[in-house]
């Protein structure tokens, strides 16, 4: 396959699910999303397990950017602007727990677009480090687009959010766009593995467990009420979702240290 096929594959999956939406149509938020299982209190605080669950994700955040940063005065992250894709997704992370617990305090609609701002830039990011990382050493990366990746796929996420909240103060809420800007990096990346092997910082099995602990949290946030009554009302699908979450990101912060320092060590025995 031609190095411009292997982008136009890429730009035609986007395409096929863009048409999609259009035909599918508008998503409208339930509000029965906001109605979660657990909803006790404790010390004062209104929807406790949903809020404190989140402070995991201040932790994993605080220690990839410590991560990126110990990478980057060893001299593990070489390349000029490799690193900015993961100190966004690891910052977004810390600010997820803020974000969150926001919303959780007194959920609806208005603090949902916090929670999800966060979580969007945070998800962009990430699909940004993959995509240049990947591309990087390519026909298509020496157009030298790389470094508009990550600012370009951060207003896609963040334009779909405003789109959606906008819709809704309309009285005809809308989320397909951004139901659009998640799904699409989760079925572009492993495709983006196979069309770019060669990589420096990402690896295709790191991307299995972070799509598998991902998809365990939105399997935990669907089944919110059953796996409550489950494990006998002592927590809920949604709170385990936080944690399943958290630690698909700690699988990023492992995928860095160990290409990361791997990558170095190569380059100085080279």
């Amino acid at each position: 396959m031609g190095e411009y096929g292997k982008p136009a594959m890429l730009i035609g999956l986007f395409v096929v699910l863009a048409i999609g939406a259009m035909i599918i149509g508008p998503i409208p938020q339930p509000q029965t999303y906001h109605d979660f299982a657990d909803s006790r209190a404790f010390w004062g605080i209104e929807n406790f397990n949903d809020v404190i669950s989140n402070l995991p994700f201040g932790v994993v955040g605080v220690w990839g950017l410590w991560t990126v940063f110990s990478l980057r005065k060893v001299g593990a992250i070489g390349r000029k602007g490799d690193a900015w894709p993961y100190i966004v997704l690891f910052a977004s992370v810390v600010l997820v727990t803020a974000g969150s617990s926001y919303y959780h305090l007194a959920p609806d609609n208005a603090r949902l677009f916090w929670d999800r701002l966060p979580i969007t830039v945070g998800f962009m990011a990430l699909f940004a480090a993959f995509v240049t990382d990947r591309a990087a050493s390519s026909r298509f990366g020496s157009l030298g687009i790389g470094p508009w990746l990550l600012p370009l796929f951060i207003a896609a996420g963040v334009l779909a959010l405003i789109y959606w909240i906008w819709t809704e103060s309309l009285g005809r809420g809308d989320l397909s766009p951004y139901v659009l800007v998640q799904l699409y990096p989760i079925l572009a990346l492993p495709l983006l593995c196979g069309l770019y092997p060669k990589a420096r910082y990402t690896g295709g099995g790191y991307l299995v467990w972070i799509i598998v602990w991902y998809g365990l949290a939105k399997v935990l946030e669907t089944f919110d009420r059953e796996v409550f009554a489950v494990l006998g009302n002592t927590i809920s699908g949604h709170s385990l979702k936080h944690l399943a979450a958290a630690v698909a990101v700690f699988v990023v912060i492992r995928m860095l240290q160990r290409n990361g320092y791997d990558g170095a060590a190569q380059l100085r025995s080279g």
